[in-house]
């Protein structure tokens, strides 16, 4: 039985989610994607109209239900019978989900009433809870929906909630994560567009759910029947690509996903350098335990670190030539240089240069630790003093595409 803080909402009618055409090279590697422009979950939904259309055919076969009902509100008119289609609509619904007490019916809640195959029961709540706020809703007919077995919702604050929920919903049903950018925005059933990115980022601060325990409780149950990962333990830039590739592994006959080729996009995403990142040795060491699990059941598994000179030995320079210099300055050049290194193994198809603020996680022989480097200060303060470095470090610094090397 659902009370009336339910930590879940019943099955409403859902469009399913969008077509994603993937294009492969003849080993099989993705090399393109691209969707379908307009899902029908952010197509404006015009049935209510046809709803109301409907309800006022005489002819259709009526439920003695509606008709004592309709006679005990003592009102004589069309539209009358159209209010009370919507208001047995309500109570058959609860009724099917088992739900007693007070409860907020979804938005996007739709069922079959007579001809209508997919009558708008969310918005026809919600229109009643506009009716009251203008103090055009009829007593008889506000005590009808406060009756026991209507639990009307008259809430504000509730009211919008679910109207939020509606749009994550309708989110999740398209994209497969509740893991928007933070920049996203996204169209509302009701209208107009709504920043979702924004939405998930305040719902996953400290009391972003209320500061009722019991509420918060309900909400983030709430959530999590739409999308268990809505608060994940990561960055939600680091979920959303990976649910993106979990769904690409679905369609793979064994589950596992084929290479991605570095600037294959999705939802303007790069896909594919997120995931050649993932694979980098110092990358995969700070990731948990989990985010490491899930990446291998994908068949994602890091590369073998290339380890650096361990401090106090000279790292060699091209052709095996040892290089000169004191041990901290040797340790720092070697640093940096698989630093660059492993940018460029990430970042060669886009010959990107490095951002001075970009920082790289490397694996280094005696830590325990992956070791940060700030590569483009690096880089930076290299360029300055390239006079004082050997032939043999400018030549390794050439080979990474250090052109002033």
């Amino acid at each position: 039985m659902m009370s009336a803080w339910s930590s879940s909402s019943p099955p409403a009618r859902t469009s399913g989610r969008r077509k994603v055409h993937l294009r492969r090279d003849e080993d099989g590697r993705i090399t393109g994607a691209g969707g379908e422009g307009n899902s029908e979950d952010q197509e404006q939904d015009g049935t209510q109209a046809a709803a109301e259309s409907a309800l006022l055919h005489f002819s259709t076969p009526r439920d003695p239900a509606v008709i004592a009902a309709f006679l005990r509100t003592r009102v004589y008119r069309p539209e009358s019978l159209v209010w009370l289609e919507g208001y047995q609509a309500l109570l058959r619904w609860r009724k099917e989900n088992k739900i007693t007490g007070l409860y907020a019916v979804p938005y996007d809640t739709e069922v079959e009433v007579g001809v209508t195959k997919a009558f708008p029961l969310g918005r026809w709540v919600h229109q009643q809870r506009k009716a009251l706020r203008a103090g055009e809703l009829e007593p008889r007919r506000k005590e009808l929906l406060e009756a026991p077995e209507a639990g009307m919702v008259w809430e504000p604050g509730e009211e919008a909630w679910e109207r939020k929920l509606a749009v994550f919903r309708a989110y999740r049903r398209a994209t497969g994560h509740l893991a928007p950018r933070q920049d996203a925005v996204w169209d509302d059933p009701a209208g107009g567009h709504v920043p979702i990115g924004q939405y998930m980022a305040n719902l996953r601060r400290k009391d972003g759910l209320g500061k009722d325990p019991r509420r918060a409780a309900v909400r983030a149950a709430q959530l999590a029947a739409i999308d268990p990962d809505w608060n994940c333990p990561w960055p939600l830039d680091w979920q959303r690509h990976y649910r993106v590739l979990a769904d690409l592994a679905d369609t793979e006959p064994d589950g596992v996903l084929p290479g991605i080729a570095p600037g294959v996009l999705m939802d303007g995403d790069d896909i594919g350098r997120w995931l050649k990142r993932q694979k980098q040795p110092g990358t995969w060491k700070l990731l948990s335990a989990e985010q490491q699990e899930r990446l291998t059941v994908l068949g994602i598994k890091p590369l073998e670190a290339q380890s650096p000179a361990p401090a106090g030995a000279a790292p060699t320079g091209a052709g095996g030539t040892a290089v000169k210099g004191t041990g901290k300055a040797q340790q720092a050049f070697q640093r940096g240089l698989a630093a660059l290194t492993q940018w460029v193994e990430v970042e060669r198809e886009g010959n990107r240069p490095v951002p001075r603020g970009h920082t790289e996680q490397i694996t280094v022989d005696g830590e325990d630790e992956p070791v940060t480097v700030k590569l483009g200060v690096w880089i930076s303060n290299t360029k300055t003093r390239r006079h004082k470095l050997t032939q043999e470090q400018l030549t390794s610094l050439h080979k990474q595409g250090m052109e002033w090397a």
